[in-house]
This record gives C-alpha cells, structure tokens and sequence, in this order.
C-alpha cells in the first residue's frame, strides 16, 4: 500500500449518561428523532469521554452532574461508533428544554424502560444500572 493511500480511519466516539436522582429516577430526553433516550452526543476533539458526558447532559438536560462511574462500551461496528456509558448524579441546574430535546424529566426505572423504543438503548440503560456488568464491552 503506496503512502498516499492511506485513509485515517473514521471512528464516532460518544459519551451518554444514565443520570440518578436520590428517588432512583433516571433523566431521559425526548429527542425530535429517536424518542426517549438517554443524555449524550459525540465527544469532541480535545475532549475527554467524561467532559463530553457532563457538557451534553448540560446541553440537553440543563442540569449539572457529577459522574460516579465508567459503566462500559457498546461498540457499532458496521457504522464505527463507541458508544460509552457513565452512572451519574445530578448536583444542580434546572431541567431545561433544547433543540436536542422537546421533553426531559426523571422517571421510575421501569417506566422510564417501557417509554424507550430502540432496544439497544434499553439495553444500554439496564447493563450500567447492573453493577455485576461493569466494565462492558458490547459488539452489535
């Protein structure tokens, strides 16, 4: 292979949160597209995965978090996105609307499971709430 052949690899990093309140309730964001998920988006450059986590939950949600833990990675390969995962806990700010999301709030665990539509999500969100599973490394 010439020098000139070569193509940088085109990898999407994201960081999301599973964000619990003191009730155990977790924020989900209703996005125009997907529905109810979680907090996230793409870490940008020069940025660390948890920065990434906390400025998106932020941008999202409105409030404030700290992160408490690394909880794992699901990795899409045909579409070369990491997806990784962090258990946090808001420390203030209010929930706040944003083009991102057309709804945000705490929910009970299993209600909040049963408003989200895309299964991998769902199981995103049951894997870091499952202490036995951490760190996971998830292929799809």
């Amino acid at each position: 292979m010439g020098a000139n052949t070569y193509t940088p690899a085109k990898h999407f990093v994201s960081a999301a949160t599973i964000v619990l309140n003191e009730q155990n309730e977790i924020l989900l964001i209703k996005g125009p597209r997907r529905g109810w998920e979680m907090p996230g988006g793409i870490v940008e450059e020069g940025e660390s995965l948890k920065e990434a986590a906390i400025r998106e939950t932020k941008e999202e949600a409105g409030i404030e978090i700290e992160v408490i833990k690394f909880c794992g990675i699901f990795q899409n390969v045909q579409k070369s996105i990491c997806n990784t995962l962090f258990l946090a806990k808001p420390v203030g700010g209010e929930l706040t609307t944003s083009p991102e999301s057309i709804e945000v709030g705490f929910f009970p665990i299993e209600q909040a499971l049963q408003m989200i539509t895309i299964d991998n999500f769902r199981q995103r969100i049951e894997y870091c709430l499952d202490n036995g599973k951490h760190p996971f490394y998830v292929e799809f």
